[in-house]
């Protein structure tokens, strides 16, 4: 039995809150391990941008949108946190960063931006990336 859209949406909503409160209970880590985060990763829904965001590789249900925004508010909350320690800006942090998620932890099948802003499918190779990467 298939479900309807609208019930698609609503389980994805219920997840996304989910989340969302767990993330405010634990840290962005724990959120980022997240099955549902996981699962948009694996289903190939959103990808590691270049600017060390996540991003969205086809439009977004609200629950992939809620859960996106959400990480990314975090994200950019430590990228400054680490920029004020580091004498930087939070664009160079998050661009570091950016960088070394998209060569360390994309895995063979998930989606990451190349520094032409197209999406690509990492596979076994190293990916695509900008070439003032470290």
């Amino acid at each position: 039995m298939a479900l309807s859209e609208k019930m698609k949406d609503r389980i994805e909503m219920v997840a996304a809150a989910l989340l969302i409160g767990a993330a405010v209970a634990g840290s962005g880590a724990i959120a980022q391990r997240d099955p549902a985060y996981q699962q948009a990763r694996a289903d190939g829904l959103i990808g590691e941008k270049t600017d060390g965001y996540l991003g969205f590789v086809t439009p977004p249900s609200p629950a992939v949108k809620a859960l996106v925004d959400d990480l990314n508010i975090k994200r950019k909350a430590k990228y400054t946190e680490e920029a004020l320690a580091n004498g930087a800006t939070v664009e160079e942090m998050a661009f570091r960063t950016g960088c070394r998620l998209i060569k360390e932890r994309t895995a063979p099948g998930e989606m990451y931006q190349a520094p032409d802003k197209s999406w690509k499918t990492r596979d076994a190779s190293p990916p695509v990336v900008d070439v003032r990467c470290p």
